[in-house]
């Protein structure tokens, strides 16, 4: 069996850019996400490389069923999973009375249902080979409490400690468990989560192939959290030393659309 990436969310922006690092180095990849033609458009230019093999698992990672087919379909194929990128992830911007439930109870279910489901299936063999890496995107967002965004946050913030947990668990194994966090990027997600014309996407943004080389660096180092870009961690640092009011006074402004 061959070493592979299992890359959740691969059909655009940050899984689309994991996907070709890894096959620059010559890691196999089994790519997952929504859209079919996307990834199997993808997994035919990686191939073409003539240096990776690229499998397609197309599923809804919101749905529940269709993440346990994932990992029934993953497990049947002819690879070792030695890495896990769980970049799949949904946002939403409004204040959580006047939002609709299914919005909010699909970005738990991708968000962290899915991520959690898929670690659970594909650690263990990690930790018995004695060799894994594990990168979960995490977010900025988690760092604090999010008004007109509560559920994304509130779901980012579980995949920091989450991520952070597993990392000393993992100490001694080989394995290793790294959160990304970066702020705001330029991919779909913004777009699909009407994040766009916020005041924080406004204020400026970085590329995802540069938040994706960054966590992927990050990744094969075995660092347990990484904040990209000094904006990012300059909030990251405030956010730890101003009065939790003003943060999220703060945090509330830059989440309404901009004037």
């Amino acid at each position: 069996m061959s070493r592979a990436a299992l890359v959740t969310g691969a059909s655009s922006g940050l899984g689309e850019e994991f996907a070709r690092l890894f096959a620059a180095d010559g890691i196999d990849l089994v790519l997952v996400a929504r859209r079919r033609d996307r990834l199997e458009a993808l997994a035919a230019e990686l191939r073409a490389g003539g240096k990776v093999s690229a499998h397609v698992v197309a599923a809804d990672l919101s749905v529940p069923e269709e993440v346990e087919r994932v990992v029934r379909e993953v497990q049947a194929l002819p690879v070792e999973i030695e890495f896990l990128i769980n970049n799949a992830g949904l946002g939403n911007v409004g204040a959580f009375a006047s939002s609709p439930l299914e919005k909010q109870l699909v970005m738990v279910d991708v968000n962290v249902r899915a991520l959690v489901r898929l670690t659970h299936a594909f650690l263990p063999g990690m930790i018995a080979r004695k060799r894994g890496r594990v990168l979960d995107i995490g977010s900025t967002a988690g760092l604090q409490p999010g008004p007109f965004g509560a559920v994304y946050y509130a779901s980012k913030a579980f995949v920091n400690s989450f991520t952070e947990a597993l990392s000393h668990e993992l100490k001694g194994t080989g394995v290793t468990a790294t959160v990304s966090l970066p702020g705001a990027t330029a991919t779909e997600f913004a777009s699909v989560a009407g994040s766009g014309t916020t005041r924080l996407f406004r204020a400026g943004v970085m590329s995802s192939a540069e938040v994706a080389r960054g966590a992927y660096r990050a990744m094969q180092r075995g660092t347990p959290f990484v904040v990209h870009g000094w904006r990012n961690r300059l909030l990251a640092f405030s956010v730890r030393l101003g009065p939790r009011s003003v943060v999220r006074a703060i945090t509330a402004a830059m989440n309404r659309p901009a004037a």
